[in-house]
């Protein structure tokens, strides 16, 4: 979402209208949709972005405010050849994610189910000063602590000093969140869900793995596998990850690192099922996750699929690709034919694309 202004010429005066609007793509182009019209943002403008703040994030009163002034202006005279900046601090992607931590109310969420500890710093804290990094600027535990933090006016907004945030609380943290994963997963489901209208009809999943360096030999789950980055010289483990049509997250799992994709299924299926219940959703999967015995599974329970067949299938329907009739383009370049299956259970989607 973006800020757009219109010029208007009445009466002689030029008057300027601001509309939040976003980028919307319907088919192969990019429409602007508006959001909402704020006026010329005078005192009315700005009572609209007010509550338009106060839609999105709910009542806070801790809300910076960024359309008042909360005392009265002061004027004074200023050398400029002898101001200089001094300790600058960046302030605008740690103050998003902050605001947006609490409309997602992990806030509530952390204090909730995560103890303040012993020490000066709280869980909860730390719990946000790593989401915030993993937005801002991904990098490692140490970095953030001797380099990031410091940088960034987040210990103004969270009141931690620096000098209190060391790399060891922040490794401990992740060790604090990991016991409440599926209470967080379903906590963002719903959150997520409230906030953007999601749906959850289809769910996509697919495999990926991260390597270590070294031996690993405290992962039990760290083994040699199939390698995505190409480091078979390396201990590894499996994650698989469904995302939303949106390509929301809904939840994730680790797997050994010598997991094979297609062993994976159903475990991640029922997992997601008892998290979330079983609901006519369609799970979308490419081929490296398919068998006959998984396929027979999932009809089984009467779940819906779409999932990707092996290279070999296309020789059965070379005469239904050749011919002309039936074809229906779903985006530029990319056509599709929906064919009936020879048992009658299964509806093959065949593509093709001019690319």
């Amino acid at each position: 979402m973006y800020l757009r202004h219109t010029k208007v010429r009445k009466n002689g005066k030029v008057h300027t209208y601001w509309r939040l609007v976003r980028s919307v793509r319907v088919g192969g182009k990019v429409h602007q949709e508006t959001v909402a019209c704020l006026g010329e943002l005078d005192g009315k403008g700005r009572a609209k972005a007010s509550a338009l703040a106060r839609h999105f994030l709910g009542e806070r009163t801790d809300q910076l405010d960024l359309f008042e002034e909360r005392t009265p202006i002061e004027t004074a005279r200023v050398q400029l050849q002898k101001v200089r900046v001094e300790n600058g601090r960046v302030f605008g992607d740690v103050w998003l994610a902050w605001v947006l931590w609490q409309a997602l109310e992990l806030d509530k969420f952390s204090r909730k189910v995560m103890d303040n500890g012993r020490e000066n710093v709280s869980w909860p804290d730390i719990a946000m000063i790593l989401v915030a990094a993993r937005l801002c600027e991904p990098s490692s535990e140490l970095h953030i602590a001797e380099d990031w933090y410091r940088r960034t006016a987040l210990p103004d907004l969270l009141g931690v000093d620096p000098a209190a945030i060391h790399h060891t609380r922040l490794y401990q943290g992740l060790d604090e969140l990991l016991p409440h994963k599926p209470k967080l997963e379903r906590h963002l489901k719903d959150r997520l869900g409230n906030l953007f209208d999601l749906d959850y009809d289809l769910l996509l999943y697919d495999v990926t793995s991260t390597y270590f360096e070294g031996e690993a030999e405290g992962n039990h789950l760290a083994k040699y596998g199939y390698s995505r980055d190409r480091r078979r010289d390396c201990k590894q483990v499996c994650i698989g990850l469904v995302v939303t049509r949106e390509g929301f997250p809904l939840g994730y799992e680790v797997f050994a690192g010598n997991t094979t994709d297609v062993t994976t299924v159903e475990e991640i299926v029922e997992t997601m099922e008892a998290r979330y219940g079983k609901a006519q959703r369609i799970w979308a999967m490419d081929r490296g996750m398919i068998s006959e015995e998984n396929l027979k599974w999932l009809r089984e329970e009467k779940r819906l699929y779409i999932v990707g067949t092996p290279r070999s299938e296309l020789k059965n329907w070379e005469n239904a690709l050749i011919d002309k009739e039936g074809w229906k383009e779903i985006r530029e370049g990319l056509e599709v034919k929906l064919c009936p299956g020879p048992d009658g259970l299964e509806t093959f989607i065949l593509c093709r694309s001019a690319a």
